[in-house]
Order: structure tokens, then sequence, then C-alpha cells
């Protein structure tokens, strides 16, 4: 079914209380839609993460993404930061797909990993626990939230 459709009809049903969890051709319609996206971009002022998704998004035989070269300082004023992020670069640049990955809140609160279409919707997303924590690299971190993004999306490792 087509994506779009997809969405009206999940609409459909949670506004006539027949919604009932996600199905199989949703969550089918979710990973041709990404599959089918063109540009996707990473928002960030280095390649650091760039690399570590593009890595994971390998392994998964999905498209590349490209480094968007933007400043996200300001994203941490937001109360979301990780999703401003993704939002600056929808409001930057035009792709079909934004990567973003920033704090998840307050200070302190983690990261968070969210996968955004073109329209601002979320289509999936990962977090992981403050830095101080974790103790893991940047790249490491990422590559972990990435491919946890896109497994619970029902995306696979391809061999």
């Amino acid at each position: 079914m087509d994506f779009e459709k997809t969405i009206k009809n999940a609409y459909a049903e949670s506004v006539e209380g027949e919604r009932f969890g996600d199905t199989e051709e949703e969550l089918l319609s979710l990973q041709k839609h990404i599959r089918s996206c063109k540009r996707i971009v990473v928002p960030n002022r280095n390649t650091v993460k760039t690399k570590a998704i593009n890595e994971v998004l390998t392994k998964f035989n999905l498209p590349s993404a490209e480094h968007l070269c933007i400043h996200t300082n300001s994203a941490d004023l937001s109360r979301t930061p990780a999703i401003t992020k993704a939002l600056m670069a929808l409001d930057t640049c035009d792709c079909d797909l934004v990567i973003a990955r920033g704090r998840l809140g307050v200070p302190g609160s983690g990261s968070l990993l969210v996968i955004m279409d073109k329209k601002g919707r979320i289509l999936s997303a990962a977090t992981s626990p403050s830095h101080i924590l974790h103790g893991k690299e940047v790249e490491d971190a990422v590559r972990d939230e990435i491919t946890h993004a896109l497994l619970r999306i029902g995306f696979m490792v391809v061999e």
C-alpha cells in the first residue's frame, strides 16, 4: 500500500476507535518508503556521525546519507535538541530523509537518534544513556543507535 494512504488509514482507524496496533502491511510500507528515499542527510558540523551512520546503512543495504554541514549548536537551546536538529535540516535543504542525532532533552538525559521524513514525521528513533554512563566513543554510540532504530522497524542486516 502507498505510504500516504497507510498513514491516512491508520488515522481513520484511530478516529473510529478501531486501531489495535501496527500491522505487517504498515511496517512494509514504512520500509518501502525509507528505501525509496533518494537524498538522505545528516545535519551537523562534522562528518563523524555521518561516517558511522553510513557504515550501518550499508550493512542494511540502504542508500548512503550525505553530510549536511550546518551548525546545530542552537538546537541545544530547545527542549528536544535531536528533533530540532532534524527540523533545522528540513528547513535548510531539500531532502527526503533526515537522520539526526543529539541530546534527548535536558543535559544529562542521554542521546536520541531520529529518522525523520521530509514532512517532519518521525519514522524511527533510538536512545542511549548519557555518555558518562555508557562511556562509548561517539562513533560507537551512533552505530548502536542507528542499528537499533532500523531493527525496530523490521530492517535486517544483509550479509
